[in-house]
């Protein structure tokens, strides 16, 4: 078995996770000549630049250096981009987001919170003097203006650097112009705040006002003589900020776009192209009713292109809606209990394809990501492909088995590939659907390959993740550590390599390690996803038992030795299993766990659980803070190790507080571990490398107790 100097956990660590120096953040020229990219210099190193590839002869050339346009300074983030950062859950630096005119040959972004521009084609970068802290800088469409937001105003300059000047705000320090609002950025996939018009005349630019929404403080108890963060917070059951969106001239000029902003109060989604009026996606409050509506420029009205209606939930999908060039609306939608791709209102596929995102839209064909249906022939367990698909039919376009996505402009595709058998991405352009060049990658080889066997567990078949030391060759049983993330919008069973390495570790530990994706992960069917409304705790947890005790007809696991881990809803779900379920699980690692879920945001806890003052015993039952394993005596008690980042703004530390109160009231041992300065996505080295040391510490303590006991 590996010991306990082994290296992964610091270079796991450093490598943020064997990202760092990956290709990623592609945009391709609509005439197919060059493929703008972020990259970093190598697998350590932190600090994005922008580069440029020819995709004729595969040249790649340096088009912004961080660290050249900051003399060697280092980087000042402001709140909001660090806010901004932490949505999107970025843990990069230098350049980690850029936007370009529709040309591709003009491209801005923000370093340190000052504008730069870059003319892709000439290599040569300069920085716009304008007030800051910039954040998010967009070039107009025609390249002779850049719009950005700064202290709450949407400011616009020329490309030169002239007539800086603010479209709208700054009102208060409430008010913002041209940012997302934190529902819409964290749970919406909605991160932008304006959108240009194609003519580059005018703008869309929301108007947040977080006045309504509920102060939250953030403090740092290592650093006492800190004042706490004031932050708006809208939990369940609380207001949400009030959103509107304006139409804004290039003069100052702004019309209001009208919609029913009470009934439908969730703006999800914006898209404005040449092919059709300004595209919005409104929500209900209960996420069961939407509209498409289309706008008048001119007069900011709007009409209802399309509704849709769903008695549990309408998922929101990347890329749609949209219109397609010939102007009709592409969406995707559940159908038939299926997930389908439809363009105006005729679905253009079946069941036998579970659509993910829209791609891009062409002329002739549409192109998206799709894993297999429920009505597909065969299984394939974590696949993600890439398909084409017009009114003839449906082509793939990616063949590995594994994990594809792709870009995609002027008959050139970018085609980003994981699979299980190489270790981080691949990344091919294709000319006219033939290979072409391949985008270079410094990421770090992880010198290990998971030895994962993917299965489906249950009679449900519920897709898993066994993974065995590997230098294990013996029947003899091994403890188990559950590894699941287990909730929506998380799918941790794909058939890639760097996404077992974690799991892998443990498991050269000395451990058999599961994962499994039960009801409520994506990628299966909307079915399938939907099942856990109202009812998530009982379902996620069953499903993790059920695969469990599958998986023991066919691998040797030790069921008097069971752990399970967790982070985010896998530290909700891990807790709930300790709690529950001590009959099965006999240690837990819970990790940021979501305990009580009246803190947890509106647009998330309403989709499953309704509003908490409509349905609070709901809010109870599914909780657990309010748990009976808490105080029912005849419930033994199971190690439980509780850790929690105390800057955290997404799931506060609270959560563990509270659930830290309950088991103390009850009697309850546990241990809790807090991370002073630590977000949701502990990116800290130290704190990432050790976190792994301390929870195999914690796993072998409790484990080891238990197997002298039997």
């Amino acid at each position: 078995m590996t010991t306990e100097v082994d290296p992964f956990p610091r270079r796991h660590a450093r490598t943020q996770r064997f990202t760092l120096g990956a290709p990623r953040a592609f945009t391709v020229a609509p005439d197919g000549s060059r493929v703008a990219f972020l990259r970093s210099g190598s697998g350590t190193d932190r600090a994005n630049s922008l580069w440029v590839l020819d995709p004729r002869d595969g040249a790649e050339r340096l088009a912004a250096d961080p660290r050249v346009l900051l003399g060697g300074a280092s980087e000042e983030l402001s709140p909001q981009e660090q806010a901004r950062r932490e949505r999107s859950r970025e843990g990069g630096a230098g350049i980690v987001g850029y936007a370009t005119d529709a040309a591709v040959e003009l491209a801005s972004f923000a370093l340190s919170g000052r504008l730069f521009t870059t003319e892709l084609q000439a290599g040569t970068t300069r920085e716009l003097r304008v007030p800051g802290p910039v954040i998010d800088p967009r070039p107009s469409p025609d390249g002779r203006h850049i719009a950005y937001v700064a202290r709450g105003a949407l400011r616009v300059v020329g490309v030169g650097g002239e007539d800086d000047r603010a479209l709208g705000g700054p009102e208060s320090a409430e008010v913002t112009y041209g940012l997302a609002e934190f529902v819409a950025a964290e749970e919406m996939g909605r991160s932008r705040g304006f959108w240009w018009a194609p003519d580059a005349r005018r703008l869309l630019v929301a108007r947040v006002d977080d006045t309504p929404v509920r102060q939250w403080w953030i403090a740092d108890p290592a650093h006492p003589e800190r004042e706490p963060r004031n932050v708006r917070y809208p939990a369940a059951g609380t207001p949400n900020a009030d959103v509107r969106l304006f139409l804004f001239g290039l003069d100052g000029e702004r019309t209001e776009v009208l919609w029913d902003r009470s009934r439908y109060p969730y703006l999800a989604h914006v898209h404005w192209s040449e092919a059709g009026a300004p595209l919005l996606l409104v929500q209900a409050r209960d996420q069961r009713s939407q509209l498409f509506l289309a706008a008048d420029p001119t007069t900011g009205s709007t009409r209802m292109v399309h509704a849709d209606e769903d008695p549990t939930w309408l998922e929101l999908f990347p890329g749609v809606p949209c219109w397609s060039p010939s102007g009709q609306l592409v969406r995707i939608a559940d159908e038939g209990g299926a997930r389908v791709l439809a363009v105006g209102e005729r679905p253009l596929t079946s069941g036998q394809l579970h659509i993910r995102a829209v791609l891009d839209v062409g002329a002739d064909d549409v192109l998206v990501s799709a894993s297999a249906g429920a009505e597909a022939e065969a299984a394939e367990i974590g696949e993600v492909h890439v398909y084409r698909v017009n009114e003839l039919g449906v082509e793939r376009v990616s063949q590995e088995p594994g994990v594809h996505s792709a870009v995609r402009a002027g008959g050139v595709t970018v085609l980003v590939t994981a699979t299980l058998d190489r270790p981080g991405t691949r990344v091919q352009v294709l000319q006219d659907g033939k290979p072409a060049a391949t985008v270079r990658s410094h990421a770090e080889d992880p010198g290990v390959s998971p030895r994962v066997t993917l299965t489906e567990g249950g009679a449900r078949r519920i897709p898993c993740a066994v993974l065995m030391p590997r230098d294990y060759h013996g029947d003899a049983p091994l403890p188990v550590l559950m590894d699941p993330y287990g909730g929506p919008h998380g799918q941790r069973v794909t058939a890639a390599h760097n996404a077992h390495l974690t799991s892998q570790w443990f498991a050269d530990q000395g451990f058999a390690v599961i994962v499994a994706d039960g009801r409520g992960t994506p990628g299966r069917s909307p079915a399938w996803e939907k099942a856990i409304r109202d009812d998530v705790a009982a379902i996620v947890l069953q499903d993790q038992v059920d695969a469990l005790h599958a998986l023991a007809g066919e691998f040797p696991l030790d069921l008097d030795r069971v752990a399970i881990r967790g982070w985010s809803f896998g530290g909700y779900l891990a807790a709930l299993a300790a709690l529950r379920r001590p009959d099965v699980f006999h240690a837990a690692v819970v990790g940021a766990p979501v305990t009580d879920l009246r803190l947890y945001d509106t647009h998330y806890q309403e989709r499953y659980l309704g509003h908490p003052d409509e349905h609070p015993e709901v809010y109870r039952r599914n909780s657990l803070v309010d748990d009976a394993g808490l105080v029912d005596p005849a419930e033994p008690h199971r190690p439980m190790l509780i850790i929690h980042g105390l800057a955290d703004d997404n799931v506060v530390v609270a959560h563990s507080l509270r659930l830290s109160s309950a088991l103390l009231a009850a009697g309850r041992p546990h241990e809790v571990l807090p991370l002073s300065g630590v977000t949701h996505m502990t990116p800290q080295e130290t704190v990432a490398e050790n976190l792994l040391r301390l929870q195999l510490d914690f796993l072998r303590r409790s484990l080891a107790d238990r197997g002298k006991t039997r």
